[in-house]
């Protein structure tokens, strides 16, 4: 997994990636959102869903524990063993919505994201056990749970999406 010198790296890569990763969807007809395709897991619009569910998941671990309340990750009612449930309700949550204020939402909560990280101090950041939410067995800092909820996804699901162009669009 990239590791990341400060905050400022961490922060400049979630911006570069998700610039690259939300462009994808410029050209993609509305009509074309739940279009699904057999060599791809997802559609245009389940793309965005899970990307949304995960970053605003982020955000609301972070949100609760400082609210005092107990999070349960990854959701109430959901374990880390059976996500295909919890991606079910990310896509009936934000799949009823145009493309287009999907990546409005995106947009913001990317952006709330990155104002969090902003906040971190670089201890909070890059030592682990740092929130409850994030102490598990691998004991990973709070940049390893940031990365793989945007930096990562926002670059494999870009590769995913350019194969779904390249099939329905004939690019």
């Amino acid at each position: 997994m990239k590791t990341y010198a400060n905050k400022e790296e961490l922060i400049t890569e979630i911006k570069k990636c998700y610039q690259k990763y939300i462009a994808e969807f410029e050209d993609i007809p509305e009509e074309l959102k739940d279009k699904r395709v057999e060599k791809v897991d997802r559609t245009p619009s389940e793309n965005l869903s899970y990307q949304l569910g995960w970053v605003t998941l982020l955000i609301e671990w972070e949100e609760k524990e400082k609210a005092g309340i107990k999070v349960q990750t990854p959701a109430e009612g959901y374990k880390w063993n059976n996500l295909g449930e919890l991606y079910q309700l990310f896509y009936q949550k934000y799949g009823s919505v145009s493309l287009a204020e999907q990546i409005q939402q995106l947009d913001v909560k990317v952006a709330e994201l990155c104002a969090w990280v902003e906040t971190l101090s670089d201890k909070e950041l890059f030592e682990p056990e740092q929130r409850r939410w994030a102490t598990s067995k691998a004991k990973w800092p709070l940049y390893k749970w940031i990365h793989i909820n945007s930096v990562a996804p926002f670059a494999n699901f870009r590769v995913k999406i350019r194969k779904w162009k390249k099939i329905v669009l004939k690019n």
